[in-house]
């Protein structure tokens, strides 16, 4: 059986796709209508007079990445893309301190732009590649029956877009790269934990739990790198099957990471997602805060409030 984030323990990662063979109709039916749909995308884009059809996979995820400002520059969240948005952050005349968002599984959720608006509110730029921008994005998860892990070089495409998020920023004058954090939910907890530069003053973690086969369990950040992690006791997505995969991040802190704290839910009925309880964004706010250097700056213009916007 191939569960979240891994295949089954004794078998090595190239039968992870095979096992879809017996995993029922209902996969294989669905397996199928992602390779049309990734072909029909294909297709259309090769006649897309426009920049995005002409864009590769990964500068999609750029391309289509949403952002979430402080109020005090208009708040809300809408496409980085929109000339509007960029325009307003590099008017500031100030850097500001960025927060890269990594949605799970099935992409960018209202339960991630909510979070993404809370952590804005406190006063930072959160940025969020979207990895289903591109135009071959195979089904990684199935969330009617808690199974995922389908195709592992999936979590390779989430390292690609954290870096070249990373790349994309550098020219951009209202980053703070003094006060870079990474915020990861489920399979994007997955890659905030794996990224292996030291480039992030702190990272969250939430709703995975570092559990798993050898080439997904673990952290791989800086050991004085401080990590929040939070996930739910008995989370469906990790409690049942093998039970490989059930824990929390905390047993992978090893005492080397000073400044971590590692927070399970008892909560038992609630499901995979903690990010939409109010008291865990709060936390996760204050965590970032805790790290942030806070640096005197001159007074911004505030702008409109805006909501999510198509691309122009």
């Amino acid at each position: 059986m191939v569960r979240f984030g891994l295949a089954a323990p004794d078998r090595p990662a190239y039968h992870a796709r095979p096992a879809l063979q017996h995993s029922g109709p209902v996969l294989r039916i669905l397996h199928i209508a992602s390779a049309l749909a990734a072909a029909l995308t294909l297709a259309a884009c090769a006649s897309d007079p426009t920049p995005a059809g002409r864009m590769s996979d990964l500068e999609l995820t750029w391309h289509q990445a949403q952002s979430a400002v402080p109020d005090m520059i208009g708040g809300g969240v809408t496409y980085l893309s929109d000339p509007s948005r960029r325009e307003l952050l590099a008017s500031t005349g100030r850097k500001f301190p960025v927060v890269m968002y990594m949605h799970g599984c099935t992409g960018i959720s209202d339960a991630d732009r909510g979070l993404m608006r809370t952590i804005a509110k406190a006063g930072y730029v959160v940025v969020a590649p979207n990895s289903m921008a591109r135009k071959y994005r195979p089904l990684q998860c199935a969330s009617w029956n808690k199974e995922g892990g389908f195709n592992l070089f999936v979590f390779d495409f989430r390292q690609e877009e954290i870096n070249f998020a990373l790349q994309q920023m550098a020219g951009n004058p209202w980053a703070d790269w003094d006060n870079l954090f990474i915020v990861g939910v489920s399979e994007g907890g997955l890659a905030a934990a794996h990224f292996r530069g030291g480039l992030f003053k702190a990272r969250v973690i939430t709703q995975w739990t570092c559990h798993g086969s050898t080439w997904v369990r673990g952290i791989d950040g800086p050991e004085d790198t401080p990590v929040l992690a939070v996930v739910r006791k008995n989370d469906p997505w990790y409690s049942s099957g093998s039970g490989k995969q059930a824990g929390d991040c905390g047993s992978y802190f090893g005492g080397k990471r000073p400044g971590s704290e590692s927070i399970v839910l008892e909560e038992a009925g609630k499901g995979h997602d903690v990010i939409d309880d109010p008291g865990v964004a709060s936390r996760i706010v204050d965590f970032l805060g805790r790290y942030r250097t806070v640096r005197p700056e001159p007074p911004v213009q505030r702008g409109n409030n805006s909501d999510v916007l198509p691309l122009r």
